[in-house]
């Protein structure tokens, strides 16, 4: 059964290619289920691990063929751009460090790149890689999952009409609580590792997120911020909490609060925005519901799928009111906007598309960046950029 609205096109899968993501990689695994739920992509290649052995055991464990599995992702682009079947996308899902070297080789040789966030793990290499886009023919899309998730496509198109009036307030928060304690394990030593993760900790890993959340709700951005931000757990030399206040363009105001040290928070991401006739609230562990609540007047909770949902979110959802879409399927939706981008691009068609890219992920590092040297001044006004 499928909604009414949505419609099932059958196309031959891209080929795609991935650089990282093999054992023991959590995101990696997220991507692959991604890319083949709407058939978007098939994996053909890969440079699943900087370790030898382990790219070739990991590739071999993905089906992919022997002269397709590499040890390094130089070899990996060079190799794949000169095969008349090569891989015409690549994701890219290592530790931040790697983003920049990784998508310079693929942008270089025209093949397109899915990143994940954040975009690079310093603002030099960021700009560097928004220069090797613009001067690439291929497409450069960032894997921001949260704004595919339907509800959070009606917030924003509800924001684009009105309905809120001019947004006063915007409080975004996303604690967790996984790095309460020293931990030592392949997830927390590289994301606690400031030369992998880059200058932030929980800014850079879960930060960037709700900033980029708030932001395309509401299609404003920070003009400048003022950040404290905390290492609670002896020894650790990233941020593991931040207190973010924000200035927006046009006037609005807004708090983020993003930590991995909040006791009893699994993946607590939500979003409140607040005009002068409406405000809305969002809860990503509950995504399928909108609360929207006019001045004056009852609150609505509006449902994925139900009465009062808009016509134009219906493609982003798959199944019925009552049976829970989430995280896997935001991100595929990113995925089968992506293949359709790519193939839009190929003929040369001009396609109006939501999808993260250069400049989000630009303002994402920015964002991190900005907050690192507001803090190290005792949480000082600083600008964006």
């Amino acid at each position: 059964m499928a909604i009414e609205g949505t419609e099932v096109t059958f196309q031959r899968p891209l080929r795609l290619g991935m650089v990282g993501g093999g054992k023991d990689a959590f995101i990696g695994a997220v991507h692959r289920i991604a890319a083949r739920l709407d058939n978007s992509f098939e994996l053909v290649a890969g440079a699943l691990s900087s370790t030898p052995d382990k790219a070739i055991s990991s590739g071999q464990a993905l089906g992919l063929k022997a002269d397709r599995i590499y040890s390094s992702f130089e070899d990996m682009a060079k190799r794949e751009a000169r095969l008349k079947d090569g891989v015409e996308a690549v994701a890219i899902v290592t530790p931040n460090h790697v983003h920049y070297p990784a998508a310079k080789a693929f942008l270089k040789r025209g093949i397109h790149v899915i990143c994940d966030k954040p975009m690079t793990s310093t603002l030099a290499d960021a700009k560097k890689l928004a220069k090797a886009a613009e001067a690439s023919p291929a497409l450069f899309i960032l894997t921001h999952n949260y704004t595919g998730y339907p509800m959070i496509r009606q917030a924003r198109e509800m924001v684009q009409n009105g309905d809120l009036g001019t947004i006063r307030v915007i409080q975004v928060e996303y604690p967790q609580d996984w790095l309460t304690v020293e931990q030592h394990n392949k997830q927390a030593d590289w994301r606690t590792d400031p030369a992998r993760s880059g200058l932030g900790g929980a800014t850079g890993d879960i930060g960037t997120h709700a900033y980029n959340l708030a932001c395309f709700v509401t299609g404003l951005r920070a003009e400048s911020l003022a950040a404290d931000l905390q290492s609670f757990v002896p020894g650790r030399q990233v941020d593991d909490n931040g207190h973010v206040m924000l200035r927006f363009d046009g006037g609005a105001r807004g708090m983020l609060w993003c930590s991995q040290v909040a006791p009893g928070n699994e993946n607590n991401l939500k979003l409140r925005v607040y005009g002068d006739k409406a405000g809305i609230e969002w809860h990503q562990e509950n995504p399928n519901y909108l609360q929207y609540s006019p001045f004056g007047e009852p609150a609505q909770r509006l449902t994925r799928g139900g009465a009062g949902m808009l016509e134009s979110i219906a493609p982003t959802t798959r199944i019925p009111p009552g049976h829970p879409e989430g995280y896997l399927e935001g991100f595929a939706n990113l995925y089968r906007e992506a293949a359709d981008a790519i193939r839009a691009h190929a003929t040369g068609e001009t396609q109006t598309t939501l999808l993260p890219g250069i400049q989000e992920g630009l303002a994402g590092v920015e964002f991190v960046d900005a907050c690192v040297r507001s803090s190290t001044r005792n949480a000082a006004w600083v600008k964006l950029g």
